[in-house]
């Protein structure tokens, strides 16, 4: 049976647009390429918003990006590619929040919709034109969708709860050191 339909097309389309995008920012976080700070750079940025240890957490932002940008275009294991990028703009979503919700402001709207883009993604798979199909779905079951889709929601969790953790910390010392406790 012959697999050409606009949903297809329009699932292939998104996929290409939304990995595009994420594989770019992650290259950026993992080698510098396109104007970005490399691991170096991207390590000290994580550390300076409450990711901690900074260069893995650079390491994992880049990959989560770049990896589960790259298995969205080829819709492979579409289910954990959507998880991956769902469960990494968690992180960034965090980070953005205290701005409010456009991102004119600093806010976490473009963290949010690529992170919604690839749940839908994950959720609806990856369509005809996929390694997803070619494989005749060995990769993208419910089984895997169930377990990928939990694991990135704990992991997601417990990232942005250590890094709020960090932050509470951080606010604490400054109020403390502001109001000169500790100091001899």
């Amino acid at each position: 049976m012959a697999c050409l339909n606009r949903k297809d097309l329009g699932l292939l389309a998104l996929r290409a647009a939304v990995g595009g995008v994420l594989i770019a920012h992650g290259t950026q976080k993992l080698f510098g390429w396109f104007g970005g700070g490399g691991l170096e750079g991207t390590a000290k940025a994580m550390e300076h918003m409450g990711f901690e240890p900074g260069r893995q957490s650079a390491i994992a932002s880049g990959l989560g990006e770049a990896g589960g940008g790259a298995l969205l275009v080829a819709g492979l294991a579409t289910p954990a590619a959507g998880s991956i990028v769902a469960g990494t703009m968690a992180g960034a979503i965090s980070v953005h929040a205290p701005s409010g919700f456009f991102a004119m402001g600093g806010g976490y709207e473009y963290p949010a919709l690529l992170g919604a883009c690839g749940l839908a993604l994950g959720l609806s798979g990856a369509g005809c034109y996929s390694l997803d199909h070619l494989t005749r779905h060995r990769f993208d079951g419910a089984g895997l969708s169930l377990l990928a889709f939990a694991a990135s929601a704990v992991g997601a969790a417990a990232v942005v709860a250590r890094r709020q953790d960090v932050v509470r910390r951080r606010e604490a010392r400054a109020a403390d050191d502001e109001a000169g406790v500790g100091l001899a």
